[in-house]
């Protein structure tokens, strides 16, 4: 079996409380693992791992779009957000825009998008993990998981599971600055073999950095870390 999308990774100070927060406002159950906290997903949404690790910034981050299906829907998660220790952050939206940016207890950003959105329509609430980088890495991922490549314009990329659910995106031309440190956010991917599935994504243009008896630890073709863990 090829490889399959588990989770979304964080580092955290505390893993139980970004997890504590993202399980209340996913309304997910919380598995407790040796290093830290996963919030299992399903075939259409990612599920999301807080595991200890450095939170300093460094390397490149990434957000997750939540979907609404009326203004008080949206107001409703932002308000449990906000109880839940989340807070409004200021990244230079403009007021007429009409998606709300906040930030999790550990400073991951989210943005509750205003209902409506046609790009993020059927792709659940966990609606999409947005990623900065170019047209090349968008077409890694689609070939790592064998998902479609159903946006490709302008140097801007998006993939989705054949099952729906939550979509993976990429926003445009690859950083002007090489990236320096380790990114706090990885994808963690599972497979029946790995070693033969790191093998297949080094073809893709991936490059590996560190092989253990649990883990491959690889990095995109723009430099992201990603982990290929036996399922």
């Amino acid at each position: 079996m090829p490889v399959r999308l588990e989770a979304l990774s964080f580092d955290a100070r505390d893993p139980a409380v970004p997890a504590a927060f993202w399980a209340g406002l996913l309304g997910r159950e919380v598995v407790e693992e040796a290093q830290g906290v996963l919030l299992p997903g399903d075939d259409t949404q990612l599920g999301l791992r807080f595991v200890a690790g450095p939170t300093e910034p460094s390397g490149r981050a990434l957000h997750l779009h939540l979907t609404s299906t009326s203004p008080e829907d949206q107001q409703r998660t932002v308000d449990r957000a906000l109880g839940l220790g989340g807070r409004h952050v200021d990244v230079g939206q403009l007021p007429e825009e009409g998606h709300v940016v906040l930030g999790d207890p550990e400073g991951n950003l989210l943005c509750v998008i205003e209902p409506g959105n046609r790009f993020l329509a059927g792709c659940g609430h966990l609606a999409e993990v947005a990623c900065d980088g170019g047209r090349a890495v968008g077409v890694f991922w689609a070939a790592a998981l064998d998902w479609p490549l159903d946006w490709d314009q302008d140097d801007e990329t998006s993939i989705r599971s054949p099952r729906g659910g939550t979509r993976l995106s990429w926003g445009g031309a690859s950083p002007d600055e090489p990236k320096v440190g380790r990114n706090r956010q990885r994808f963690d991917l599972v497979a029946d073999e790995p070693e033969p599935e790191a093998d297949r994504l080094v073809g893709l243009g991936a490059a590996r950095l560190t092989t253990t008896d649990a883990a491959v630890e690889l990095a995109d073709p723009e430099g992201n870390e990603l982990v290929v863990r036996r399922s």
